[in-house]
């Protein structure tokens, strides 16, 4: 099991480091007091789907972020059932008084205005877990992109993107509107329409004779063929400009058929090539 602890300077960047680890498949809990891990870890153990990794914010908000921090240290790096490491985050102080300043928000250990003086007494606070931290990442000059690419760096060097990628599936018919939230939208009109079939005008795309009327046509087959290799082309991209999931959408005339019929094969190719994959028929 991986566990990882996420540490560090408050406005440096913990929550942001938070989602890259649940983007790729953690589960995360904020604000998690440092004597509560072993428990959770031990009930973790016994679920029926066994937790394979996990991360963990702890600092200062939580008052019992010093109690027992060095021996919940300890017990996981002793665990021979565990990769553990922790990250630490940080930022120079100026930028720091800035992020603070721009968002308005107090700081932690400050009621009023951050200061640099209140910024040291937090640094002065985690300098021993500092020096305990496998990894040190400053974010003074880091943007998103930038900083997920430290984040692939540091915890997954070696990882196939397709692993950690989401690729969210939907279709829809045109005449009841667009999907609002979709990034890509694929009019797949240009298909013959099982629906003036008359043994096919009641069934759907889940159903094996529409499938197989549908996929028959050599027209559906290259279609399938370029977006599949399409995709594989541009989600590193993606990836790299720090986007972790991508919105596709297919639509025919009444979202019954043909829609649910590529949005089905497209999921089933997609996940073939392990992408995580979500799937929704919305006019179903």
């Amino acid at each position: 099991m991986k566990v990882v602890i996420i540490s560090g300077l408050s406005g440096a960047g913990k929550t942001h480091a938070a989602d890259w680890f649940e983007d790729h498949g953690y589960y995360c809990i904020d604000n998690m007091p440092p004597a509560l891990i072993k428990s959770f870890l031990d009930l973790a153990m016994f679920r029926t789907i066994r937790m394979t990794k996990a991360a963990f914010v702890v600092d200062i908000r939580s008052d019992e972020f010093f109690s027992g921090l060095n021996d919940t240290i300890d017990y996981l790096r002793m665990r021979e059932d565990i990769e553990f490491s922790i990250l630490f985050i940080e930022a120079s102080d100026s930028t720091l008084i800035r992020r603070y300043n721009e968002t308005r928000r107090n700081h932690p250990l400050s009621t009023g205005r951050t200061s640099k003086a209140v910024i040291e007494k937090e640094r002065s606070m985690l300098a021993d877990l500092r020096a305990r931290a496998n990894h040190v990442l400053d974010t003074t000059n880091l943007k998103v992109a930038q900083f997920n690419l430290e984040m692939s760096k540091l915890y997954n060097p070696d990882g196939d993107i397709s692993s950690t990628f989401a690729i969210n599936v939907i279709s829809f018919g045109f005449k009841y509107g667009i999907p609002q939230e979709t990034d890509m939208v694929f009019d797949v009109r240009f298909i013959p329409n099982p629906y003036y079939v008359e043994s096919l005008k009641h069934l759907t795309g889940n159903n094996k004779k529409v499938q197989r009327y549908v996929l028959r046509h050599d027209i559906a087959q290259k279609f399938i063929e370029q977006l599949t290799v399409m995709i594989d082309t541009i989600v590193p991209c993606y990836v790299k400009e720090g986007k972790n999931h991508l919105n596709i959408a297919f639509g025919c005339t009444g979202g019954q058929h043909r829609s649910v019929t590529l949005a089905n094969e497209m999921a089933r190719i997609f996940r073939e090539e392990g992408y995580r994959v979500t799937l929704e028929h919305r006019e179903l």
